[in-house]
């Protein structure tokens, strides 16, 4: 579309509106609305700036819930059925018929739902976002895929729950928003150690040729993931968390830089 920036593929970035979204190829269905949002269009400020959407930061509250209605505005829905889960890195998938109240939110790293105009999203700030759909079913997911989640079988998990609700696999359309690349995500041999244990065909997503030290590639995971699960209809967004100031938040180069906290992006998916 001539209003928005194009990424690889037919994937964009939509600036037309504030707040500013990726959209992925793989779920334009007139009936799914999603959005990977950036940070531009919100009210937050310094670290936070601007569209913090992180419940759990230690931004004002009142600017967060501001900025989850304009993501919601932006969404077509009301604030109150934008809704996500509790996230700590497991492999849990809720299915959700109803919203819930924000001190009620429950813990897991995947939510799924059948219900229309109840957008389902999750938060992140390097972690894999991954948004999925079948159209033709009626369900949507949206999962927060760190490498722990993602190695624990978070993404299973939220299949799962899709099919429980009449998904077929075949027609599950996937998309990976920004994450870290493999170029900003440095790792000890520690941790290279524990993920290819049991399982050494798990190096492949390891490099040293960048530097002395070992990166791993976490989208290229998430994504072969989804192939091995037969996920056939997957876009990946390519835009690194790290290396886009201006525009997303990194919890790495947060750490990387002595600040106190970060900012969160949403991700989320609704069906009309």
């Amino acid at each position: 579309m001539a209003d928005g920036t194009k990424l690889g593929g037919s994937d964009e970035i939509d600036v037309r509106n504030a707040p500013a979204t990726v959209k992925a190829a793989s779920l334009e269905s007139g009936g799914i609305a999603h959005g990977f949002f950036l940070r531009s269009g919100g009210v937050s400020e310094g670290i936070y700036a601007s569209l913090n959407c992180g419940r759990g930061s230690r931004d004002a509250r009142a600017r967060v819930e501001e900025n989850r209605g304009r993501a919601a505005d932006t969404l077509g829905i009301s604030s109150t059925a934008l809704i996500g889960p509790h996230q700590s890195h497991s492999a849990k998938a809720v299915i959700v018929h109803t919203p819930w109240e924000a001190s009620d939110a429950p813990e897991a790293d995947a939510i799924v739902t059948n219900t229309p105009n109840l957008a389902v999203s999750v938060l992140t700030a390097d972690c894999v976002p991954l948004l999925m759909a079948d159209a033709a079913a009626g369900v949507v997911a949206a999962v927060h895929a760190g490498w722990k989640g993602a190695r624990a079988g978070v993404i299973e998990s939220a299949i799962e729950a899709m099919e429980s609700l009449g998904a077929h696999v075949s027609h599950i359309a996937a998309a990976i928003g920004p994450a870290i690349s493999q170029a900003a995500y440095e790792v000890g041999p520690e941790f290279k150690a524990a993920f290819i244990a049991g399982c050494a065909g798990n190096e492949k997503y390891f490099s040293e040729a960048l530097t002395c030290h070992s990166h791993f590639n976490l989208p290229e995971y998430v994504k072969d993931k989804l192939k091995t699960l037969g996920i056939a209809h997957i876009s990946d967004v390519g835009v690194c968390t790290y290396g886009n100031e201006s525009i997303l938040f990194s919890y790495r180069r947060s750490c990387h830089r002595g600040e106190p906290d970060y900012g969160r992006q949403i991700s989320a998916i609704v069906l009309r």
